[in-house]
């Protein structure tokens, strides 16, 4: 008896859901279609070429290299891989992509039914209940045990638009962990270089300082059998001074740098390794690539991108507002007082409907929202165009830069040669008494500011072609990314 009245049951809940369905088809046949508009690229202006750039039909690009083929400097590559291990910045970014890639799945959920249920077992005397039964009299037990079930059907593109958004903030957000990825590995190689810069103009002040001290000691001397005067003496011992100083401020230079290594490395701060103080050598050619390709590339353009893909999806979701909102619940489930009837088919409840809501005045709140949404749309539209357009400043830049440093570089170079003959020359003369020291000490000034000049040129020229990299977006192509994750392992970030 009780297994035929659940068939029946059963059988009039699905004549219904038949009969419900054949009423709601043709408003589910309109879900095809999503109100507001659909995405499209903004349209900027890419240039012909790169201004700068050498090759105007040179199709391949630096930023198509990994990051660890560039300078082939295998303690660099050490130390970048433990950055992107290690670095708190870059975990962070990580953390964001995750947050974002829950959103969107909150998003997705709601394509699906949602089930939910309630129970409960009561007590009392002259007890009421919101449900289809009578309140029952006298001292009883009451139990209630129910399942519910809703579902929205997109008919207007609501949800599909909400879900179009979540998605490309997603996208934005691994694109910006992208570009954290990029700065990170810029950074590290940058403060690299900088710190043996730094190591070789330290060499150069040491030397400088012994230099100083060697030529004080003769002056003294020169002076002491009168071929020399007291302010001969005076201006060695303040360039010795110098010299001195220099070296220590060097150092604390030096010091500081290996604390910023650090820093991006995950480590307290310390000593930092570095293969030799040599910077090493340069890529002969930095093809800088089409400009197109650099809006595919360049992960800041690509968030930007993203962030008017969801901005103009947001327009669709305000507009949906304007149309009705169509909602299917049903529940099944047992309401039986007393607690012993509840096996019995008496005891079933159930319930299959449908709602309809929409607005009628709303004070111009709907439109206020669409506005809002249309605004930020034109925002975000705004600042991917800026983005697209300093990107295409930031490779100019680094182009024209490199450029004139290799000028710069020949013409340092000229003239420290020529300085190096000079100090001989006037060595010579000294020795032979024909040439003062302050004569000397000027050549020698020459010297070193010129060696300290082509130092530094030699750094910046390496740190042009960082800027580059970065600027052109970077290597860091699905096959580098595999090759990260396999050569990496965040050990903090493994759960316990």
């Amino acid at each position: 008896m009780k297994s035929s009245s659940t068939h029946r049951l059963f059988r009039c809940m699905l004549s219904r859901c038949r009969r419900l369905t054949i009423v709601l088809s043709p408003a589910l046949l309109l879900s095809g279609c999503a109100v507001g508009p659909n995405y499209k690229r903004p349209n900027g202006t890419a240039p012909a070429t790169f201004r700068g750039a050498t090759n105007t039909a040179q199709q391949v690009s630096l930023a198509d290299l990994p990051w660890w083929e560039i300078f082939h400097d295998e303690t660099l590559i050490g130390i970048i891989k433990e950055s992107l291990a290690n670095n708190h910045d870059l975990s962070v970014a990580v953390a964001r992509v995750e947050q974002a890639n829950q959103v969107a799945a909150q998003a997705r959920s709601e394509y699906f039914p949602a089930a939910s249920y309630i129970t409960m077992l009561t007590r009392g005397h002259n007890q009421f209940l919101a449900n289809p039964i009578n309140p029952p009299s006298g001292a009883q037990a009451f139990l209630l045990a129910i399942a519910n079930a809703s579902w929205e059907p997109d008919l207007w593109g609501r949800i599909r638009r909400t879900n179009e958004s979540a998605r490309a903030q997603l996208f934005a957000s691994e694109e910006a962990r992208r570009g954290v990825m990029l700065t990170l590995v810029s950074n590290v190689s940058q403060a690299y270089f900088e710190l043996i810069g730094l190591r070789i103009q330290l060499d150069i002040a040491k030397h400088s300082a012994q230099s100083f001290a060697t030529s004080l000691t003769l002056v003294r001397q020169r002076t002491y059998e009168g071929l020399d005067s007291e302010l001969q003496v005076s201006r060695v011992e303040t360039d010795s001074a110098n010299a001195t100083a220099n070296v220590a401020e060097l150092e604390r230079q030096i010091a500081i740098k290996e604390d910023q290594i650090c820093v991006l490395l995950g480590r307290n701060p310390g000593p930092i390794e570095t293969k030799a103080d040599s910077l090493g050598d340069i890529p002969l050619e930095v093809p800088p690539g089409l400009p197109s390709t650099l809006l595919e590339r360049r992960p800041d353009v690509l968030a930007a991108e993203q962030a008017v893909r969801s901005a103009s999806a947001q327009i669709g979701v305000a507009q949906a507002a304007y149309f009705p909102t169509i909602g299917l619940t049903t529940f099944f489930g047992k309401l039986s007082s007393p607690l012993e009837n509840v096996t019995s088919s008496n005891t079933n409840a159930w319930s299959l409907g449908t709602s309809i809501a929409g607005p009628i005045f709303t004070a111009g709140a709907i439109r206020a929202q669409k506005g809002q949404a249309t605004a930020a749309w034109e925002q975000a539209r705004a600042q991917y165009l800026q983005t697209a357009l300093s990107a295409f400043r930031d490779v100019s830049d680094a182009l024209i830069t490199r450029e004139k440093l290799d000028f710069i570089r020949a013409e340092q170079a000229k003239a420290l040669q020529s300085n190096e003959h000079a100090l001989e020359l006037m060595t010579m003369h000294f020795t032979n008494g024909t040439a003062s020291g302050l004569d000397v000490l000027d050549v020698k000034q020459r010297v070193y500011s010129t060696q300290i000049a082509l130092d530094q040129t030699e750094v910046n020229r390496r740190l042009t072609i960082i800027q580059l990299y970065k600027a052109l977006g970077g290597g860091w192509n699905l096959t580098d990314l595999q090759w990260m994750s396999a050569n990496t392992t965040p050990a903090r970030n493994k759960q316990p």
